[in-house]
């Protein structure tokens, strides 16, 4: 399910190059733009907004964390704030998307099963 992974415009000047994951559901999207001055990426996981503190939000994390740890390239990877990381070193931004896109996936169906009815994924 990780085909819709393309690179995108940046809207912001500050961005050299940035790649997204294309999908219907919010739980599966990510993104990771490059950010030069700062000398990481910033990558967004969009279902880290919903899963905080919970079981699996907790398993979300760390397996979002070890796969980007796992990305040729990367020398660091830190928690920014409840959804986004900053990752240093010099990984592929497409390789950052498609490694938390893999981890999305795997977890697709525990995460729908637990959304709240009235809420679109």
């Amino acid at each position: 399910m990780t085909d819709e992974i393309r690179q995108v415009t940046p809207e912001d000047d500050e961005v050299s190059e940035e790649w997204g994951r294309e999908t219907n559901e919010q739980i599966l999207g990510v993104s990771a733009c490059r950010v030069d001055w700062l000398g990481v990426w910033h990558v967004v996981v969009a279902a880290q907004e919903f899963f905080r503190q919970d079981p699996l939000g907790l398993e979300l994390r760390q397996r979002v964390r070890r796969a980007m740890e796992l990305v040729p390239g990367v020398t660091g990877v830190a928690e920014n704030n409840n959804e986004t990381w900053h990752i240093t070193g010099s990984p592929s931004g497409e390789a950052l998307v498609r490694a938390v896109a893999s981890v999305l996936d795997d977890l697709a169906e525990r995460m729908r099963n637990w959304w709240p009815p009235n809420m679109p994924p």
